[in-house]
């Protein structure tokens, strides 16, 4: 799906000359410790890539600017191994436009109480240096994460791994190319937006084509590739007896197919990572994509219902985030309750489109009439989500910026069968309870259409948000209602100021 080159971290040491070439040697051999430790990382999703030590404001700038221009690269972690003073960090990080985490950390773990002197001292002084570093972050107003710990500590590593994966995210939209095959859903106020502010915020570039700009391609697919695909289908999935080869809906299998054939086409030639469509808006299309829009978000494409470009961004933006992580991520939207004192759910489900990636089992493949639409029956995966820890992320565009909301939930079983509900399905819990979540909800405007992940947790979308610019209202477990609100309130003083100064 992408051409990119492959992502990496560039490792930045600071020092001086002061202490000469020898001690030089050692803080790029010590600094080679630390980078190698997080480059062996599994959780660290890009290669980590140590630079040169840092002496001078020259070097330090080229070094900004260089990693600005660099594709491959998606941010730098700053280390100041000895006392590097921080003025001459000063332009460089100006400069830099990719994101920055700032590692508190030292070579060794333990001190050589028996052993250590001043050349040791001199050698060893993170704790010192990182604190100049620190201020002039500050004083310039650096947008950074800190971490702060020794390497060979999971909760240091897996600090690094969070931010990595947002810088990931963050690369992933910077350069998202997204097809709308045809509008929004009419009268609909969410699903809408501002393009401009979104590329110019984020990078994404959105654009319509008309539907039957991509029913051309469908129709075009050759038939001897419709078969294979329709193999594949019985590979992977449990098929029902009407849609397999004999049986009397065969051929819409093969049609959905085809339109996923035409779908891909489409995307690949175009270079785009996310889609929408939008079932007022159909054009020539048997079929409302459903099997195909599955598939393809399993393949990491975003994707939003009814022309919702906005959650289409943001399921390609997750998806990029949570490679290799165990659970999945899918477009989702809140459905309807189940309000038992004490036991309240939420049922999410959309009309057909939902990743099969959350998949508790083998999914099934169906076809059942949809009431809406005015098309042929359309061919679905039917599942219900894995339980697991997840969060639910909306995006909302408030006029003056962008609000990511996102609820801490437990994905359950459902309390009973759903034999009658020909859709995939994920039933939740949210934190910290129903009533608390909703109201919140509400209050900050979230949207109807939202991305349910179970692979990725807070941290990685407080990273994201930091780095992106953009707010995020979090609902978990210490939330309340009157909390929040306070929070929303504190959060437009906030990013109004932000955006004036900047």
């Amino acid at each position: 799906m992408s051409t990119a080159p492959a992502p990496q971290i560039w490792f930045l040491t600071g020092s001086q000359g002061l202490y000469g070439d020898d001690v030089l040697e050692q803080v790029a051999g010590q600094s080679r410790v630390i980078s190698d430790t997080l480059a062996a990382a599994p959780s660290v999703l890009a290669e980590v890539v140590a630079k040169p030590v840092l002496t001078d404001a020259d070097a330090i700038r080229r070094i900004m600017l260089e990693a600005n221009s660099a594709d491959e690269c998606i941010g730098v972690i700053a280390w100041m191994h000895t006392f590097s003073p921080a003025k001459m960090w000063i332009s460089g990080l100006e400069r830099l436009q990719k994101p920055l985490l700032h590692l508190h950390t030292q070579v060794n773990r333990d001190l050589p109480w028996a052993t250590i002197d001043m050349d040791f001292m001199n050698l060893n002084q993170a704790a010192h240096g990182d604190r100049e570093f620190g201020y002039v972050q500050s004083r310039l107003g650096v947008t950074r994460k800190t971490v702060a710990g020794h390497v060979s500590d999971p909760a240091v590593v897996e600090g690094v791994a969070a931010w990595a994966r947002a810088a990931t995210g963050l690369a992933a939209v910077r350069s998202l190319r997204l097809v709308r095959f045809g509008d929004n859903m009419r009268n609909v106020a969410v699903t809408d937006g501002d393009k401009v502010e979104a590329e110019r915020r984020l990078g994404v570039s959105v654009n319509t084509h008309g539907v039957n700009e991509l029913v051309a391609v469908v129709d075009a697919v050759a038939d001897e590739d419709v078969t294979a695909l329709v193999k594949v289908y019985a590979e992977e999935y449990d098929v029902v007896p009407q849609l397999r080869t004999a049986g009397e809906q065969h051929d819409a299998l093969r049609y959905a197919a085809r339109i996923e054939l035409g779908m891909r086409q489409f995307l690949v030639e175009g270079g785009y990572g996310a889609f929408t469509t939008n079932f007022e808006d159909l054009g020539g299309l048997r079929q409302l994509p459903g099997l195909a829009v599955q598939r393809l978000m399993a393949d990491g494409y975003g994707f939003g219902g009814e022309g919702d470009w906005k959650t289409s961004v943001l399921v390609h933006t997750l998806k990029a985030m949570a490679v290799g992580l165990p659970g999945g991520t899918s477009f989702m939207e809140d459905y309807t309750y189940h309000l038992a004192p004490g036991a309240e759910l939420i049922l999410g489900a959309h009309m057909l489109e939902v990743c099969p990636t959350i998949a508790g089992a083998r999914p099934r493949v169906e076809i059942h009439p949809l009431g809406i639409g005015g098309r042929e029956d359309p061919v679905r995966l039917v599942f219900d989500a894995a339980p697991g820890e997840g969060v639910t992320v909306g995006m909302a565009d408030m006029g003056d910026r962008f609000r990511l909301v996102g609820n801490a939930i437990d994905v359950v079983d459902p309390l009973a069968e759903l034999p009658n509900l020909p859709v995939a399905r994920a039933v939740w819990s949210p934190r910290p309870d129903l009533r608390t979540s909703t109201t919140s909800w509400l209050t900050a405007g979230g949207p109807h259409h939202t991305v349910l992940s179970t692979a990725l947790r807070r941290e990685h979308l407080d990273d994201f948000a930091e780095m992106a610019g953009v707010e995020l209202a979090f609902i978990d477990e210490s939330t309340t209602t009157r909390g929040f609100a306070q929070e929303l309130r504190w959060n437009n003083a906030y990013h109004r100021l932000a955006q004036g100064l900047s």
